[in-house]
Order: structure tokens, then sequence, then C-alpha cells
């Protein structure tokens, strides 16, 4: 076999065995190949573990400082919560990095207007083999290029550009040898039709100033949900406060009776039967209590997951005590001025004429790519020729020898169906979120009304409550007089002492749905309740490095 074949056969089974190779990379195990990234074995996927239970057995380190215990109790006002929670509550911290993200897309659209400056060097030497004596077998040839490319936010590209050139030949009947030039070239190729026009290719950062600014809308709705989802956690915590007190209230009536039914039982009174129904009341009253201490122990666990303060974790065993009163003022509000406030605050409504606008936009740029592409293309050059680099320059200079082109290029699809259908799924996106705006605006509308309805019933309730809890303080004073006369039972005292604890206690509730209520306008309005205005920033890791 001769030597090219052999060549020729070696060089074949390289080839071979490298694609081999290739493709058993290819097809073999994820879990083998680094460059597909994260890889999880199927017995991490697929296999379950039980939950071990044991006991604690682990001590402190005798050179761990012991960690303060957290204090018994914290009393906070309503003030004090909402500025803990624009603080540390974790929803608004994911919120607010929203608009520090988007903003991103802004500087990388604009990016695509940036100037690119531009420089090579290349070198070549040859030895052809010739046969004739008209041309040279040996070149030794140095080109280099330098210039700037400027996109246009018209639609365009201009490009200005140096290109030199060092030539050296063998061949004899050459003048310049070395010969030098340098040219001077300066172009511009500019779209007619389709991607042509500033609006068009400013298209991508005029979406991204809209993201941006929705993003922002997001995050503003976002501080109004959680500080209203505060408000609202707290007046509850309250609620549970005062109804323990009331459970607790209601106890230490139903100790009393049983001592004034034991008084009259040793006195031959009454009958022993009174003792076991008082009996029976204390018992009540102290599930009463330990329901109420439990509700209060999920609201406190709600407030401080809600807080997110440091030293307060939820399974903390320390008490807050929230210390802003209710204030029971009946208010006359106007639905109609109420309804146009929140079509002009709330953050969805402006979210989706952001949106609206995003989509008018984006009709107007796909009708824009629907169009043919016609460019045009402009060239000019001045060349400069001579024996060293200095004298290209100066006939370069004196711009006696100049180049100029004109060209016209026009592409037109034959049916263009894509663009047309593009174009139409544009059309139809802005119509269905033009409804959707009209559909959210009967909603905001809807909330609206039922939130001044919600708070005059709720206002009603807080009067019926009072004068009932009024009423059943007077029957159960009356009831007790009647028992101590042997006009009536501990079970009629006790039934009496109930009514006033259920009476007290809607009227808590009544309390503090009122400021529910008041909450629930504002945040239907979109604005939150309360003299003081919130001032919110996005979050910017980047500033603090």
């Amino acid at each position: 076999m001769n030597k090219p074949m052999k060549y020729v056969l070696h060089v074949s089974a390289l080839i071979t065995i490298g694609s081999t190779a290739m493709l058993s990379g290819c097809v073999g195990p994820f879990s083998n190949d680094p460059r597909l990234g994260m890889a999880v074995s199927p017995e991490q996927l697929r296999r379950i573990e039980p939950m071990r239970l044991e006991p604690s057995m682990t001590q402190e380190k005798d050179d761990q400082a012991p960690a303060p215990p957290p204090p018994a109790e914290i009393s906070l006002a309503l003030d004090d919560c909402r500025a803990l929670v624009l603080t540390n509550n974790l929803d608004l911290a994911v919120e607010l990095l929203g608009p520090t993200i988007t903003k991103q897309s802004i500087t990388e659209e604009q990016a695509r207007f940036e100037s690119l400056f531009f420089a090579s060097h290349n070198l070549s030497k040859t030895d052809t083999p010739t046969d004739t004596t008209l041309s040279g077998s040996q070149t030794d040839a140095q080109s280099n290029d330098l210039g700037v490319n400027v996109p246009l936010r018209t639609g365009g590209n201009l490009r200005v550009n140096l290109p030199t050139n060092r030539f050296k030949t063998d061949n004899t009947f050459t003048t310049l040898n070395p010969s030098y030039t340098a040219d001077l070239s300066v172009s511009l190729s500019h779209n007619l039709l389709r991607n042509a026009g500033t609006r068009t290719n400013s298209h991508g950062i005029r979406i991204a100033h809209y993201q941006t600014q929705s993003a922002q809308a997001r995050a503003r709705l976002e501080v109004i949900r959680v500080i209203a989802l505060t408000d609202r956690v707290y007046w509850r915590l309250y609620a549970a406060r005062r109804e323990l007190e009331v459970r607790k209230q209601q106890h230490e009536l139903a100790l009393a009776q049983l001592e004034r039914a034991k008084r009259l039982v040793q006195a031959g009174s009454d009958a022993e039967v009174e003792v076991i129904r008082a009996e029976s009341g204390v018992a009540d009253g102290l599930e009463a209590i330990i329901v109420a201490e439990n509700t209060l122990r999920d609201r406190e666990r709600t407030l401080k997951r809600v807080l997110n303060k440091p030293g307060l974790v939820m399974s903390s065993p320390t008490v807050v005590i929230p210390t802003s009163p209710p204030d029971p003022v009946h208010y006359d509000l106007d639905p109609t001025r109420l309804v146009q406030d929140a079509m002009d605050g709330r953050m969805e409504l402006l979210e989706l004429e952001l949106q609206l606008a995003q989509d008018a936009s984006t009709v107007d740029f796909q009708r824009n790519q629907a169009l043919p592409l016609a460019t045009l293309d402009y060239t000019y050059t001045s060349n400069g020729l001579g024996t060293s680099y200095g004298g290209a320059f100066d006939v370069l200079g004196n711009y006696d020898f100049e180049d100029q082109r004109v060209a016209v290029r026009i592409e037109v699809p034959l049916g263009n169906e894509a663009a047309k259908s593009r174009l139409r799924r544009a059309i139809l996106t802005r119509l269905r979120n033009s409804a959707t705006k009209q559909q959210r605006r009967a909603t905001i509308e809807q909330e609206v009304l039922n939130a001044v309805d919600e708070l005059e019933a709720n206002w009603q309730r807080i009067l019926a409550n009072r004068q009932r809890a009024i009423l059943a303080g007077r029957t159960l004073a009356a009831e007790q007089r009647q028992f101590e006369l042997g006009l009536r039972t501990s079970t009629d005292v006790l039934d009496a002492q109930t009514r006033l604890a259920d009476a007290q206690s809607a009227e808590i509730r009544s309390l503090a749905d009122y400021q529910i209520a008041q909450i629930d306008i504002a945040f239907a309005t979109g604005t939150v309740l309360g003299a003081a205005n919130i001032q919110w920033e996005p979050i910017d890791p980047t500033l603090d490095n």
C-alpha cells in the first residue's frame, strides 16, 4: 500500500474513533457529564426516608455563650408594627427586588445602540509555484484595520474604518515593491421600510420602561397589601386578647357564684344541687379560657411571622401586647367619591394601563415587521497608495482617488403569513387586556361598595352589641339578687353570666371588625389607613457591596 493511501486510512480511523467517542458521550448518563450542570441521583429523587423523632441529647458547648433569653412580653403600637414589617417582612423583601431586576432590562436594551470600536492585524506569507514569469511565486503581506461601528436609532448602521496594507512580492514586473495602501471608508446601511424609524427601533427600550414601571406598581401594591395584612392581624390579636380577658372575667364570676351557692347550701337555704350546678359553670368557664388562650397564641404567632422581627421568632414564648386602642368613630362616606379614588389609586388598574401601552407599542412594531425589507447601502472610499505608509497617507489626504457605491436591496415575502399572524396576535392580546381592564374596574367598584356597606354594618353592630352588653350586665345583677332571695337557681345566674360574656365578646369583635373594615376600604381604594405617608424604595443589593 502506498504512503498517501496509508495516510488517508489513518485519518479515516481517527475520524471514526472521534465520532464514536462524541456519540457515546452524548448518550451517556446525565450524572456523568459535568457540562450539563447539576445532576441528581435517581435514588435521591425516588426514595422517601422516614422521619426519625429522637430525644435531643445535644448539650451546649462550654465555650459558646448562651443566647439571651427572649423577653417575657413586648408592647407594640400599630405604628411600630408597620415600621417593623416594612423593614423585615420576607414577602415584601422579595417583591421590592422586582423593580431593581427589571431596571437592568432598560440598560440592556439601550446597549444595543452603543458604538463598537474594532481593530485587526493580519500577516501572511505565501510561496506558490507558478508557470509564468508575469506573476511572482512568493508574497509577503500585512494588513491592518481599525474603525468604529455606530448603530443608529433610526434603523441604520454607520461604519467608519481605515484599512492599511503592505504587500511585497518577488514579481519583477511590480512597480511598487513593497507597496503600501491606506483607505478611508465611510459606509451607511439604512432600512427604508421594515426596521426603519426611531419608534420601531426603540420598541425594546420602551417595553423595558413599561415593565420597570409595572414592577414598581406591583411593589407598591405589595407594600399596601402587607401593611393592610399587618393591620388586620394586629386588630385580630387585640380582639383575641380582649376575648381572653372577658373569659377570665366570666370564670371569676362563676367562682363567685360557686362561693354564693356553697354559702347558701351551708345555711340550709338551697339544695346541694346548686353547688353542682355552680361547679359545672366553673368548668365551662375554664374551657372558654383554654380556647381563648389557644386563639391568642395563634394570633400572636401570625403577627410574629408577619413582622419577622429579629429575636421575636414564632416559637418564642414572648407575649405580644397591642397598645393601640380602637377608634370607634362613625364615618359618613361618599361611595361615588371612593370609587373614583379607587379607579385613580389601584395599582392593578395602573398595571393594566401599562400593559395596554406595551400592547400598543407591540402592535406598531409588528405592523412594521410585516412590511417588505428595503435597504439602502452607500459607501464612500478615499484611496491612497505609496512606497511607504507616509506616502500612502499623503495620497489619501489629497482625495484624488475616490470611490462611491450605492445599492438598494428589496425583499418582499410571498404571503408573509408569519408576520401577519404575529400582528393579529398582538392586536387580539390588546383587545383581551382592554376587556380585562373593564372587568377589573367593575370588580374594584364592587369591592369598594361592599367595603362601605361592611363598615356601616359593623358600626351598627358596635351600637347593638354595646346595648346588648349593658342589658346583659343588668340582667346578671338582677339574677344574682334573685338567687340571693332563693327565687333563681345557679343555672339561671350562670346563663346570665354567659350571655354577658357573649355580649362583651361580640362587642369586642365588632370593634375589631370595624377597624378591619376601615382597612378594607383603604385597601380597596389603593391607600393605607392612618395619617402618616409611607415611602418605600426598591431594594438594590449591589449598593451594599
